[in-house]
């Protein structure tokens, strides 16, 4: 007799029932196909000592249990425009070349529109496959030039009354 085919969750062995992938949390990057770098002095209300360049996307953290390729599908479906974006959801940067990544989002108590519609049209789901924790929206900007500052990125583009931010150094994520 040979044993049961096992498979590890967030918190225990269980037998092997489905080939479904439990307590997942994975970050969906969107990037236009057709965009390109543009010179960061859009963002900034005062002028840089440098040229720098930036590329923009927008994350959703998708927490949930259940169904791993239903949840993808569910982003694919409702949050990706196939002819205009692609979708990544390798954990990587993006852009491996940015002097830095500011990754912002709104608070937990801020109103969140874009997020509240997402959850509105998720509930609206008669079985949509999986079971949806928490969402998090978040705004990536990717800054390219050698010697680039986030200080004035973050004053100008941050709002600390609604927002949170993260630098990440050198485009790693």
């Amino acid at each position: 007799m040979t044993a049961p085919n096992l498979k590890l969750t967030t918190s225990r062995l269980r037998p092997k029932e489905t080939a479904i992938i439990t307590a997942l949390n994975t970050t969906f990057e969107i990037l236009g196909k057709f965009d390109s770098e543009s010179d960061c002095q859009k963002l900034l209300y005062a002028p840089l000592s440098q040229h720098l360049t930036y590329r923009e996307t927008q994350c959703y953290r998708v927490e949930h249990d259940g169904d791993a390729t239903a949840a993808t599908g569910f982003v694919k479906r409702v949050l990706l425009d196939p002819i205009s974006q692609e979708m990544r959801d390798d954990g990587k940067p993006a852009f491996s070349k940015a002097a830095f990544v500011l990754e912002y989002g709104m608070k937990g108590g801020a109103l969140d529109l874009e997020k509240e519609t997402i959850l509105g049209y998720y509930r609206a789901l008669e079985t949509p496959g999986f079971d949806l924790q928490k969402l998090t929206l978040r705004k990536r900007i990717y800054v390219f030039g050698a010697g680039a500052d986030p200080s004035p990125f973050i004053r100008d583009v941050c709002n600390p009354a609604i927002h949170t931010w993260e630098v990440i150094k050198g485009g790693a994520s």
